[in-house]
């Protein structure tokens, strides 16, 4: 096939790129790309960039978030070991007002009520250091005349009489087979031989009973402990107070009605009845409280009681009010 251009043969159009022979070898040699098929890829050296270039933009975004974060935590903690300021906090005060307790604490004693508008005329008496009270303002007070009061202002118990010794009262002395020492009251008392009997103390320290009687609302004791009431200014008032808390061992609704009321050793003595009702019935106790006092924190309180079905055993009362000795 002519080119067209001076008649020479040109190359016949193929799939494969004309070829020419290497001089000396017969070999051809690709002149061209053959059609449709990839070309030779360049192989091209990167250029060199510097450090922060070679990082991701995602890593970059995320190494700032973390930082921001730690920022914004610092800042935080900051704040909040910084004291506030605010006046308006409940628990904050002025720094006097901490510089010492305050003067006006609860006492019955006529001094203490009296300080309470000393302190509130001076304000300074809070915070000054010499408002502090003394270990002696601090101890317990001393016992005032609120229980007695209490106990006059029940109706089952009535004032007290004057002084009066504890007669002979009727029935038969039982025999007494030896003594009880109570260790725990600091006292020994007697100890009665039959029909009385030794029985489970608890909640005393000693008990003795007579037998039960039907009918009779209780039954007949005698017992010993520390005394478990507050102890007053006096012995006499410290029995008063006891007499009144033996109402809990008789018949419900019992009043006392006093027999006696005399100083023994080292105590005080109350004899009393205790009246109530059985069954619409009236009848009555005979009872007594002694109040000894004895080495140990609180004085002793021997407790009888027996009542009218068994009233030939009254004269054992006398027998009781006559043995108690500190052990």
């Amino acid at each position: 096939m002519l080119d067209g251009l001076g008649g020479t043969q040109g190359t016949q159009e193929t799939d494969v790129a004309p070829t020419d022979e290497v001089a000396g070898t017969g070999a051809p040699e690709m002149t061209g790309t053959a059609r449709g098929a990839r070309p030779a890829l360049r192989v091209v050296k990167p250029l060199k960039r510097s450090r922060i270039g070679d990082l991701r933009m995602k890593v970059v975004y995320r190494v700032l978030a973390v930082a921001v974060v730690l920022i914004a935590a610092a800042v935080a903690v900051v704040a909040g070991l910084l004291p506030s300021g605010s006046p308006e906090q409940p628990d904050e005060g002025r720094p006097g007002q901490i510089a010492a307790p305050s003067t006006a604490a609860p006492s019955s004693g006529p001094t203490s009520s009296a300080a309470v508008p000393a302190a509130a005329s001076n304000p300074t008496a809070v915070s000054s250091p010499t408002a502090v009270s003394s270990p002696t303002a601090e101890a317990a007070p001393a016992p005032d005349d609120s229980a007695v009061k209490a106990a006059l202002a029940d109706p089952r118990v009535p004032e007290l009489p004057a002084d009066k010794r504890l007669g002979r009262l009727p029935g038969k002395a039982s025999s007494s087979k030896s003594r009880i020492s109570d260790e725990k009251s600091g006292v020994s008392l007697i100890r009665f031989g039959k029909p009385w009997k030794p029985y489970g103390a608890s909640p005393f320290a000693t008990r003795q009973v007579l037998p039960p009687v039907r009918g009779a609302g209780h039954r007949a004791m005698l017992v010993s402990c520390p005394v478990p009431t507050l102890v007053q200014a006096t012995l006499k008032d410290t029995a008063l107070i006891a007499a009144r808390w033996t109402l809990n061992h008789h018949p419900k609704g019992g009043r006392i009605s006093w027999v006696a009321s005399q100083p023994i050793k080292d105590g005080w003595l109350l004899a009393y009845k205790v009246v109530y009702k059985m069954k619409g019935k009236a009848r009555s106790s005979m009872a007594a409280v002694a109040v000894t006092e004895v080495a140990g924190s609180k004085p002793a309180l021997v407790f009888v009681t027996i009542p009218d079905s068994q009233r030939t055993r009254w004269r054992d009362i006398n027998t009781v009010a006559t043995s108690i000795r500190p052990v």
